[in-house]
């Protein structure tokens, strides 16, 4: 695949990372500060370099088949606080300040408008 090239992804990080078929591990992007899980988006080892470099979390587009720095377009920007790989190493959490929407849609949340349960108030 093309976006598999040549990454400056730090090696001990790149060895221990379990990718998809398409060499891609979901990620998913939570505000630092109140724990508002925002969005899902993937990456691959670059991605994942650049956004541990950069400070800002950068994706790999699986339906554009390119990068895309979260707020490049919108101006919604997520500002990188902390990243950490669960147990398994198959999946990132980011977590950051997420500046305005994370949705394409205009909303706060990918997870704002198809809630399919919700506890009821006790």
């Amino acid at each position: 695949m093309a976006h598999m090239s040549t990454s400056s992804l730090d090696p001990a990080i790149a060895a221990r990372l379990k990718r998809s078929a398409d060499g891609l591990v979901p990620a998913i992007a939570q505000q630092y500060d109140t724990g508002e899980v925002l969005m899902l988006g993937w990456m691959d080892d670059e991605a994942l370099h650049r956004t541990l470099t950069t400070g800002r979390c950068t994706y790999w587009s699986r339906s554009r088949q390119e990068y895309w720095v979260k707020g490049d377009t919108s101006g919604h920007f997520q500002h990188v606080k902390s990243v950490a790989l669960d147990c398994d190493a198959d999946t990132v959490l980011v977590r950051v300040d997420q500046v305005g929407a994370a949705c394409h849609t205009g909303d706060r949340t990918c997870f704002d408008a198809d809630v399919l349960l919700t506890a009821e108030a006790e």
